[in-house]
């Protein structure tokens, strides 16, 4: 095991599942790929949160920054200290990513802020997000899927895949963070790691010769 390999791979990761749940939470504030939705105030709550921007996207990105150089550190104390100092960022990037995985659920179950009929006429409001009285939501209903929401169209379609993937994104980062704590917890302990405690082909060639030149 080489805890600096572990740290680069995982910075690596994470940059690449930042930039999918940035791209996620940007398009899910322009449905239909037009920002006077957003303008106008008619996008999803939990879109407006950005929380795949701010804490999926940029807090991760700067943690993920972090371990690639930590994992460039030489000498005992200084990685020690860096070790110590990536098991507490790991902890906030965990908390960041949490965080958009929990709001990705909720948008996610509560349904999209749309333009529908109701009996006063056309409302913007929440109309799939579930109701005791009514029905559990429309993840378990796919007939509610199209004709309810009149503005913007197939937003259904478009936040039920953004969301997903945000979703699944941010639950990913926060299994590497999790995994990440370990890691550096473990570095803490052991230093750079078992590999650069191997022995080499050089020294156990040597070893027969030292004997015989005694001899």
């Amino acid at each position: 095991m080489c805890v600096s390999s572990c740290l680069r791979c995982v910075g690596v990761s994470l940059v690449a599942l930042a930039i999918v749940c940035m791209l996620s939470n940007i398009l899910l504030l322009l449905p239909e790929l037009k920002i006077h939705f957003l303008l106008e105030g008619h996008v999803t709550r939990e879109a407006t949160w950005a929380t795949g921007l701010w804490g999926s996207g940029f807090l991760v990105v700067l943690g993920a920054r972090a371990f690639v150089q930590s994992s460039r550190t030489r000498g005992c104390c200084a990685f020690r200290r860096q070790m110590l100092c990536q098991a507490v960022n790991s902890c906030v990037c965990l908390l960041a990513a949490g965080c958009c995985c929990l709001v990705s659920a909720t948008g996610l179950s509560q349904g999209p802020l749309c333009l529908y009929n109701t009996t006063w006429g056309p409302t913007w409001g929440v109309p799939l997000q579930p109701q005791p009285d009514r029905h559990a939501g429309y993840l378990y209903n796919r007939t509610l899927w199209s004709g309810l929401c009149l503005e913007p169209r197939e937003v259904v379609q478009w936040n039920l895949v953004l969301f997903s993937v945000m979703g699944g994104a941010s639950g990913l980062q926060t299994v590497l963070c999790g995994a990440n704590i370990l890691n550096a917890l473990l570095g803490l302990i052991l230093g750079h790691g078992l590999c650069h405690n191997k022995v080499s082909p050089g020294s156990l060639t040597r070893k027969p010769a030292e004997k015989l030149f005694i001899m």
